[in-house]
C-alpha cells in the first residue's frame, strides 16, 4: 500500500487581523467535506498573539488549504484578482454559498445568467477572500 502523495500546490491565506481560525471554521461549515485538519497556536511571549493562528491546514471540496494569522502588518491583503473558484453541483447549492459568503461581504457580481455558465456570482467575503461561483449549464439542466 503506498502513502498519500502531498498535494504539490496548496493555496495559503494569510490574514492580517487575527481572523485565521473564524474564517477557517466559517469555510469548513459551507461544505459537505470540510475539515480542520491541524492548528498551530501561538505560545506566550512568541512573534504573535498569544492563541492566534500560527498555521492551519484545512480542507474544503476535496482541496486543502492554509492559513495564518500573520505576526507581521504588511502593506497589502487580499485582493478579487486571485480568488477560490467553486464549481456548484446544484441550484440550491450555488444560492447557498452565496447567501453565506456575500453576507458581511461585497458583492462584486450578482448571481445571475451571464452566458457562461447557468448561474454565476462573484464576492469577497467578510474577511476578505474572493470567491466565484458557477453552476454550469449541465449541472442546472440535471435539475
Amino acid at each position: 500500500m503506498s502513502a498519500i502523495a502531498p498535494q504539490k500546490v496548496t493555496t495559503f491565506l494569510m490574514f492580517q487581523d487575527g481572523s485565521a481560525e473564524k474564517a477557517m471554521t466559517f469555510y469548513t461549515s459551507l461544505f459537505d467535506d470540510g475539515e480542520v485538519l491541524a492548528v498551530d497556536r501561538y505560545g506566550p511571549g512568541e512573534n504573535g498573539a498569544e492563541g492566534s493562528v500560527r498555521h492551519a491546514t484545512f480542507r474544503l471540496g476535496g482541496q486543502q488549504y492554509m492559513c495564518i494569522d500573520s505576526s507581521v502588518a504588511h502593506a497589502f491583503g487580499f485582493t478579487p484578482a486571485v480568488s477560490l473558484y467553486v464549481t456548484c453541483g446544484s441550484e440550491k447549492e450555488i444560492d447557498h454559498l452565496y447567501g453565506a459568503l456575500v453576507e458581511g461581504g461585497q458583492e462584486l457580481m450578482p448571481l445571475g445568467s451571464y452566458g457562461f455558465s447557468a448561474k454565476f456570482g462573484w464576492v469577497n467575503d467578510r474577511f476578505g477572500v474572493s470567491w466565484q461561483l458557477t453552476l454550469p449549464t449541465d449541472a442546472a439542466v440535471a435539475q
